[in-house]
């Protein structure tokens, strides 16, 4: 929405903070001289370089929810502003809030008018929240957090099996509510739903009102029970850092130190490595495959970095972090503060031969062309580190599976001699590829897309074959 310069004509300013490495936005509204934000992340510098762009004063930030997928910055904000912050009055938290309820109207200044509404369903007190313009009588909008998302909603199952019946019919019957209570016109403004695992499936879509869901979203256009079906049918596994979430952003996350960590050496870094810390080298997959310091795990900065690296960690396991230049670390460990992981342990500058003592490793890498060939001539074993409903999907047959989430539990379960490694796009296969390389084993990595399986006419399996 754009402002003008008559204070008495101008749109109210909304602007999205996108953190696409988690699939999240956060906003930030203003009328020209106060603000409130909604679901701001871990980052808050983020929203405090805005503010003061846009020379506006923070008096509200509001929760949708307690969130499962990144650490609030909200309590932060909150703190360092002095606005306040509203959370459900439900939510059991270890911090003063202003507790909000359904119904409750707060306003923002002169002009803006917040509305909270029940929407349960992502979690059984989730709230979202109406924006009205006082000065044109316009309802604008609705920040619907993990309620109603662009043509999906959010999960009903982060809870746990034994709630997630209950949730995902409570989120058809929210869902169900905004679409009553708002006009057509208003705009959906979701947290979730730009590729985090909080919802329930994915959309291309950038921008929607109340009336393009109508007409084209599941939850509003079955029936309760179909739309249950389909969409339990569809759940797939969502990163085990979820489970600590929930707990601290109920205990109130303080604001994140990004200041840089302390500087290691080859010879740390040797001694970490052996000590079952996680040496995480941040460049790109071809980069890692041509040559790495022996040992190091590859979760590149240019896939799902935090997302799966946040998946994969025993939680509390030092991190160290390498990457070619300061700004490389930087930006991963602001990645890394949004799921609760800290302070890294040490981290280094430069390239594998500062960060080894040793000769590097490296391993090939193919596409599925090669592998076609290659099964004409000896027998290998194909590793499938998708997830397990992509892999019943459509397969090449004969793979073996092991997602990659459960691959560093499971490395004893891969089979002995040569192990070609694959995935949908390239990115997880060099996560797991560094694995296996860590542990020895000989491997060949396919960076390539699936979809060219079919074309160099790779025998594949399943009903999507």
């Amino acid at each position: 929405m754009s402002t003008t310069t008559n204070p008495d004509t101008r749109s109210l300013t909304i602007v999205p903070l996108e953190t696409p490495t988690l699939g999240d936005r956060s906003y930030l509204v203003h009328d020209g001289q106060v603000a409130f934000v909604v679901d701001p992340q871990r980052d808050i510098d983020r929203v405090l370089d805005l503010l003061e762009r846009d020379d506006v004063r923070l008096t509200h930030v509001f929760e949708t929810h307690i969130h499962n997928d990144y650490v609030t910055g909200g309590y932060a904000l909150a703190q360092r502003t002095g606005a306040a912050y509203l959370v459900n009055a439900a939510d059991e938290v270890a911090f003063e809030r202003t507790p909000v309820t359904d119904g409750e109207v707060v306003e923002v200044g002169d002009r803006m008018r917040v509305t909270a509404l029940a929407t349960p369903g992502h979690t059984f007190t989730h709230l979202s929240y109406a924006l009205r313009d006082e000065a044109t009588g316009e309802d604008l909008g609705v920040f619907s957090g993990g309620s109603l998302l662009f043509g999906a909603t959010g999960r009903p199952d982060l809870l746990g099996a034994a709630h997630t019946d209950e949730l995902v019919r409570l989120q058809h019957a929210s869902a169900h509510r905004l679409a009553t209570v708002l006009p057509e016109s208003a705009e959906v403004f979701p947290t979730h739903g730009f590729g985090s695992f909080c919802s329930a499936t994915q959309s291309e879509a950038t921008a929607s009102t109340i009336g393009q869901e109508k007409r084209s979203n599941p939850v509003l256009t079955q029936d309760e029970e179909t739309y249950v079906r389909e969409l339990l049918a569809g759940l797939a596994a969502y990163p085990a850092y979820y489970a600590q979430m929930g707990p601290a952003n109920s205990a109130g996350p303080g604001e994140p130190d990004l200041s840089p960590p302390t500087q290691a050496d080859a010879e740390e870094l040797r001694r970490r490595i052996e000590a079952g810390e996680w040496v995480v080298d941040l460049r790109n997959r071809t980069a890692f495959a041509a040559g790495h310091a022996p040992g190091t795990l590859n979760f590149g900065l240019d896939g799902g970095f935090a997302t799966y690296l946040g998946w994969l960690i025993t939680w509390g396991t030092p991190v160290t972090l390498l990457g070619e230049t300061a700004e490389d670390v930087a930006e991963a460990q602001r990645e890394l503060v949004r799921i609760g992981i800290d302070r890294p342990a040490a981290a280094a500058t430069g390239g594998p031969r500062d960060w080894s003592d040793r000769e590097l490793a490296s391993f090939p890498t193919a596409t599925f062309a090669d592998l076609a060939d290659v099964r004409h001539h000896r027998d290998v074993t194909v590793l499938d580190v998708r997830r397990a409903d992509e892999f019943a999907s459509a397969r090449i047959d004969g793979a073996v599976n092991i997602p990659i989430h459960e691959l560093p539990r499971r490395l004893d379960e891969v089979p002995a001699g040569e192990v070609w490694v694959h995935c949908a796009g390239g990115y997880r296969a060099s996560v797991a590829a560094s694995f296996l390389s860590a542990a020895g084993l000989p491997l060949v990595a396919i960076d390539d897309s699936f979809d060219n399986a079919r074309e160099v006419n790779l025998h594949l399996v399943g009903p999507d074959a």
